[in-house]
Order: C-alpha cells, then structure tokens, then sequence
C-alpha cells in the first residue's frame, strides 16, 4: 500500500480506474469484429453475436444499477462485475462456433452491463462532494484507450487478432482493482424511489432518445468500420492509429471543455454533436482515402465527447440516491437500446451497401437536432444553462 502521502487523492483515484476501464475498450472495441470474423463467423452472424450483446445490458444494467443504489457501495458492484468479465472474455479466443460464442457474449454483456455507468454515478457523486471536474477525470480513460487502441492495432498486425482477447481480460482485472481503491460512498446514499423517479426528469426523458441517436450512429461504425478499413487495403496498425486519433481530439475536449459545457449547456452540446455526426458519416460514406478518414476522425470529439459530457450534465442533477439507477437507465434505455437494434441492422446494411451505409448515420444525426433544442428548454426550465 501507499504511503497516505503518495496515495491518490479521489480524482486520481477515479482517473486509475477510468483509465483501466477504457484501456480494455481501447484494445478491443477496434478489432472485436475481426476477432469473430477470424473465428468464422459472417457479417450477419457478427452482428448478432453484438446485438446480443447490446440486448443483454439494455435488461441487465438497469436492474444491477438499482442494486447498486440500494446496496449503498456501489463500488461492489463493479469490482465484481470487472473480475467475472475478465474471466467470461477468454471464451471469445478459446471457443469457436456461432452458438459458443453467443453463449459467451451474452454471459460476458451481463456481468460488464454495470461497470461504466455505475463508474459514471460514483465519479459524477464524488465530484460534486469533492469539487474536482469530472471531465479531467474522465479525460484518463480517453488517453489510455488512444495508447491501448495502438498497441491493439500492432498485436493484431503481430499475432492475429485474438491477442488482444487476452490483453482486454488483464485491463478487466486491473479495473477491478482500481475500484476497489475508490473512496466508499457517503453513508445514507441508498436510493429510493425505484426505477420510475429519474422519469419525473423531463431533461432525462429527452437525454434517453437523443443519446440513442447520436450515440447509436456510431454503431455502424463500431461494427464494421475496421472490415470496411481492411477491405479498402488499410492495414491493421493504421487501423489502430485512425481510432486513436479520434480521441486525441476528445480528451482534449474532456481535459479543457468544462468552460464549453457551462456555456453551451447540455443541449448545445448534444446540438454540436449532431452536425458534426452529420459532416463525419457523411465524409465516411463517400471514401476510404486515408487523409480524408485522418481528418474527420477528429470529429470523434464532437459526436461521441460532446454528447457524453451534454449527457453527464444532465445526469448530474440526479439525486444521489437516484444516481446509479438513472445513469444505468440511460446506459441502456438510451444508448444500449439503440446500439442493440443499429448493430443488428448494420449486419445487414453493410452486407447490402458497404461503406455507402454510413448515410444512414448522417440521417439520425439529423433526426437528433430538433431534440438538442427541446433538451436545452428543458434544462432551463431545470433552472440551468441549456
């Protein structure tokens, strides 16, 4: 242990676990669809094998985050949903067939469905009662997954894709251990009030469809951008450097946007968003060529950071006994919900479309704007910037 002067204060604390968290994304998020596609599966059958995946947390995070809440540590709750993920990850390298690796997907989306969200709830709590920006915190996870995207993009170059299988379960294990070191929660934080209370919210109401919409436009993406990469002749290490690249621009977002935030307001920065999403899958959709991909992946910034810090704005006028509860809700009502159908969807889209797919990404951008204005009224009337 630490001497107490060396230990990390609860920023740096929940910067550790941000960062082990999302350098398991980062090696795996990229090339998991190669990962089953090397174990033989077709584009269709990958889909459904992510759709699952997406259906299990729509169910699973919800009823675990109101666990969380009514156990009172809710750091529990992630320890041991990131050691049993750990464990359940191997059967993605180890087994082979489409029905195996279903089963393992569905069992591995259970026990990973509370992690982040509940991680989200314990940060925005701690923030609040400590005074430290969430953002700077998160801002962690964003540059570990950049490094660990890279090295993952190299260790499929090197020893094929189920590599990073085995890196992604030591990133779990080392996640749960930075949970562990979190401060415990303050005492009388058990929520009350049950799944419907976060509803009473008409802010939360608008966050679920419009963080399923432009979240969920990223599922395409997430799916079969790496295959439609490598079909158009882009190599795996660059591959890695292209998803990297993107989040360079987003913790810098997390790093020094707090001002943007209090000024634009939740809606604003669900608005920038949108028409970033708008101009980045447009560009997608039309080309593979390398400068053009280099330039709109900075826009990764805008279409996932922007609406993930509008989103936690929200968020964080939860009661803290609601905390959990509406930020699984929202993990799953709004963005799971929407990645599970899109992901399902991209199988076929792709199959039939390529790359040309991606136009419609651009139209639930489009769909999104009218709701970023209806959220900005509403945190108004919250008695909020917008």
């Amino acid at each position: 242990m630490l001497p107490a002067r060396l230990a990390p204060g609860p920023s740096g604390r929940f910067a550790l676990l941000f960062a082990a968290q999302f350098a398991a994304l980062g090696v795996m998020m990229p090339f998991f669809p190669a990962v089953l596609r090397d174990q033989g599966l077709s584009p269709g059958q990958i889909s459904a094998v992510l759709a699952t995946g997406s259906a299990v947390r729509l169910f699973a995070s919800p009823t675990l985050g109101r666990a969380a809440d009514k156990l009172g540590d809710p750091r529990l709750v992630v320890v041991a949903g990131a050691l049993l993920a750990a464990v359940t990850t191997t059967g993605f390298a180890l087994g082979s067939g489409f029905g195996v690796l279903l089963v393992v997907a569905f069992f591995h989306a259970l026990v990973m469905a509370p992690i982040m969200p509940v991680s989200d709830a314990l940060a925005l709590g701690a923030s609040r009662r400590e005074g430290f920006d969430y953002g700077r915190a998160r801002s962690a996870g964003s540059a570990s997954f950049i490094c660990a995207s890279a090295l993952g993009g190299q260790m499929v170059a090197g020893y094929g894709a189920s590599a990073v299988v085995w890196l992604f379960s030591l990133c779990l294990l080392a996640t749960a251990g930075c949970a562990l070191a979190l401060p415990p929660s303050p005492a009388g934080a058990r929520g009350m009030g049950g799944f419907r209370a976060p509803f009473r919210d008409p802010a939360f109401c608008l966050l679920l469809p419009l963080s399923g919409l432009i979240q969920g436009s990223h599922a395409l993406y997430y799916a079969f951008g790496t295959i439609h990469w490598q079909a158009a002749g882009i190599s795996s290490g660059v591959i890695g450097l292209l998803w990297a690249e993107g989040v360079v621009a987003e913790v810098a977002l997390f790093l020094w946007g707090k001002p943007l935030v209090d000024r634009l307001g939740a809606g604003g920065m669900a608005l920038v968003a949108a028409g970033c999403g708008v101009l980045r899958w447009a560009v997608t959709a039309e080309t593979t060529w390398l400068p053009a991909l280099a330039a709109v992946q900075l826009l990764h910034a805008a279409t996932f950071g922007a609406m993930h810090l509008g989103a936690m704005r929200v968020l964080s006028g939860m009661p803290a006994g609601q905390a959990a509860t509406a930020q699984t809700l929202h993990a799953s009502l709004g963005v799971g919900l929407a990645f599970g159908v899109l992901t399902f969807a991209s199988g076929q889209l792709y199959a039939r479309a390529g790359g040309t797919a991606f136009w419609a990404m651009v139209g639930l951008c489009l769909l999104a704007m009218p709701l970023a204005l209806l959220l900005r009224s509403a945190m108004r009337r919250r008695g909020t910037v917008g």
